[in-house]
């Protein structure tokens, strides 16, 4: 028999989180979205109360100091998260990349722990005009002389580049092994001599960070600047992945879509046309109930996912899947709910105008639905379908 019932403290944190992103970060969004920031001097409370809380850094282990969530506990958190915009989530709730767990000695001291309290932001580069959702392909070098790396190359569509204490930056060690052992991270400080931010990147959504262009010019680091081990970098990129894209593009992907499901339903009792609510229309009712479904499909898939990889399982071909049904299910119910509202939900008045652009994005990053499917149709022709 499967239980499908969640244990009482995990309820209860996903029911906390719940409450915090409706009383304390949704009121937010609005000044993120006209402002184009997250502002500093009302930030700084919503973030200590996240802390307070145990609510901040939740995916990385207690023993750095993190809220040692389970990957089923964090896709049932980024759920929640998924309620409110990017923007905020990394402010409040902390961007801690799970692939900084490979720090080592001073690592440790220097990056490590305090990004999980909060007190340095951390960005993550790997994509480059010539490399996006074939991420091996990056060009971006480092060869060692003497006892430092020395990186050359460029990096675009970085978030929080520009913000960034330190970045982890992937880089090519070995030409011919590429990601078979030839591409390795370094930990790169922010003002470090050779790298420079050249500007950020205006968007059409996610508004609140910056998403920079970043160059590295003859960038001389320590040789103790490599994240885990020369040659492992995709590798270590790769195992952190699954998690990141389940979560953070799956769950929160079903987090929005339940947000514009529920002002749809809402909406569609309240508002009357032709002397009955458009509720009891059934082209309304269509798009509710498809969204309904939907939305519990996408759900049930991320679930699964998660508890594979909780029993050591590496999901890769399903976490794929839900990298396509998510990003797509998402855009189809926001639409949804700004058809129910008519020319309201194309209003800048409501979160439907932001939702529909945030949206759109997560069908190319982390790899678009058309590599995506390439990838699902490889695998299931070649080893058949495994669910």
């Amino acid at each position: 028999m499967i239980d499908f019932s969640l244990p009482d403290d995990t309820r209860l944190l996903v029911d906390t989180v719940q409450r915090f992103v409706e009383t304390e970060v949704q009121p937010l969004e609005e000044e993120v979205e006209r402002e184009g920031r997250v502002p500093a001097e009302r930030l700084e409370g919503v973030r200590a109360k996240a802390r307070d809380l145990g609510l901040f850094a939740m995916n990385m282990p207690l023993e750095v100091g993190g809220g040692g969530l389970s990957c089923l506990e964090h896709c049932l958190v980024e759920e929640q998260l998924g309620k409110t915009t990017d923007a905020l989530i990394r402010r409040v709730f902390g961007q801690v990349y799970p692939m900084l767990m490979a720090c080592r000695g001073e690592q440790v001291e220097h990056y490590l722990l305090p990004t999980v309290r909060g007190e340095k932001v951390c960005a993550m580069a790997i994509t480059e005009p010539g490399a996006g959702s074939d991420a091996a392909s990056i060009s971006t070098t480092a060869h060692f002389d003497g006892d430092t790396w020395v990186l050359n190359g460029s990096k675009h569509f970085i978030s929080d580049g520009d913000i960034a204490d330190y970045t982890i930056v992937m880089a090519l060690t070995d030409r011919d092994k590429r990601a078979r052992g030839g591409i390795t991270l370094f930990l790169v400080d922010r003002g470090h001599p050779g790298f420079s931010v050249a500007r950020t990147q205006p968007m059409m959504g996610h508004r609140g960070y910056g998403h920079a262009e970043l160059f590295f010019e003859n960038c001389r680091i320590p040789g103790e600047a490599v994240l885990g081990e020369v040659g492992n970098g995709f590798k270590l990129i790769m195992q952190s992945v699954l998690q990141i894209r389940l979560a953070h593009i799956g769950a929160r992907a079903v987090g929005m879509a339940q947000r514009a499901l529920e002002m749809m339903r809402t909406y569609a009792g309240e508002r009357r046309q032709f002397g009955q609510p458009i509720g009891d229309f059934q082209m309304v009712q269509k798009m509710i109930a498809d969204s309904a479904t939907e939305i519990f499909a996408v759900k049930m898939m991320v679930l699964n996912a998660a508890w594979e990889i909780d029993q050591g399982l590496e999901p890769r071909d399903k976490v794929s899947m839900i990298k396509v049904a998510a990003s797509e299910m998402q855009g189809r119910v926001v639409d949804r709910a700004i058809q129910v509202f008519g020319g309201m939900g194309y209003a800048k008045e409501l979160p439907l105008e932001r939702m529909y652009r945030d949206a759109r994005v997560t069908r190319i990053y982390d790899g678009t639905s058309e590599i995506h499917r390439m990838l699902i149709a490889r695998s299931t022709i070649k080893n058949g379908l495994h669910l």
